[in-house]
């Protein structure tokens, strides 16, 4: 069971609610038809309503409701279709460790690059955010290609340090991340 110091940071069914049921709706409604999407969410709910407290870490709340909905499309289609194949997206494996925690760690990254100052901020939107070459940058920002790499690696550093004074990040021996930890509660970004 959680910490009564842990479950004090966490959020209620209805908070979450608030927070994710558009979001897990759309997620729902790409892999069903929009007339079981509302059926679906529910049953989610119940679910995260009924096992909010196995949740061990609340830094993880996010890909836990993911992980929690998208198991139940895939009990929705097992019930409905048992003979039948089921989709290819369900058959694909779950994420790693590794993906899950920057999955997290990106949504604490989209506020800080909006408090980037311009320049870096549209450096960084353009090569991190779209992919685009830094070739690309440079002339859609009208400066040199030595330019554009270093707005971006200023705009790296700049978020890099705004990331280290809200969390501390855990990599393993071969320098992969493992996870994350908010220093504070009164990080705006986490």
């Amino acid at each position: 069971m959680l910490s009564q110091k842990m479950r004090a940071g966490m959020k209620t069914t209805e908070n979450i609610w608030r927070e994710y049921h558009e979001k897990l709706k759309d997620f729902i409604k790409h892999r069903v038809s929009d007339q079981m999407a509302d059926d679906i969410l529910q049953e989610v709910f119940l679910k995260i309503h009924s096992r909010i407290d196995s949740l061990k870490e609340s830094a993880k709340l996010e890909s836990w409701l993911y992980r929690i909905t998208r198991n139940t499309i895939i009990d929705h289609y097992r019930s409905k279709t048992p003979d039948k194949p089921l989709p290819r997206w369900i058959a694909q494996p779950l994420p790693d460790d590794e993906e899950i925690v920057r999955g997290e760690l990106s949504v604490c990254l989209e506020p800080m690059i909006k408090e980037l100052p311009d320049k870096y901020r549209e450096a960084i939107r353009h090569s991190e955010i779209e992919n685009k070459p830094q070739k690309e940058v440079a002339e859609l920002e009208g400066i040199s290609l030595s330019g554009a790499k270093s707005r971006v690696q200023r705009g790296r550093a700049l978020l890099k340090i705004m990331l280290h004074e809200c969390c501390e990040i855990e990599v393993n021996r071969n320098n992969q991340l493992i996870g994350y930890r908010k220093k504070t509660r009164e990080c705006d970004y986490c």
